[in-house]
């Protein structure tokens, strides 16, 4: 298992492409912190991910999971909604992906202040 890192301060595309490569190759998996801006990076799992950061003060309803593609910096296919830590019923989401517009532009926002 690699190491999970928080991210609250910009990285670079080549931390991120370096962080995908660890792991999946292409891709790395993160979860996003919308109240604090912050995210974990490096997991085999969102799950590990997300009990890293609810081990550092955050809070479950403010995480969400996503997938970075670094290839992808810029373009439509840098951010993929889908992650099991998704699926909240008592925020309305029943599904691995993202579906409220809000959030995701939330994400984006958040992710646009720490990665590149």
């Amino acid at each position: 298992m690699s190491e999970i890192k928080i991210i609250d301060t910009k990285i670079s595309i080549a931390e991120l492409k370096e962080a995908a490569e660890q792991v999946f190759g292409d891709f790395v998996k993160v979860v996003v912190d919308l109240e604090r801006v912050k995210m974990a990076i490096g997991g085999e799992l969102h799950a590990d991910e997300e009990a890293v950061l609810l081990g550092n003060g955050s809070k479950q309803e403010n995480l969400w999971g996503i997938n970075l593609y670094p290839a992808n910096f810029g373009g439509e296919d840098f951010i993929e909604f889908d992650s099991m830590v998704n699926i909240k019923p008592g925020l309305g989401n029943f599904s691995r992906a993202i579906k409220s517009e809000e959030v995701r532009k939330k994400i984006k926002e958040a992710v646009a202040k720490l990665v590149g």
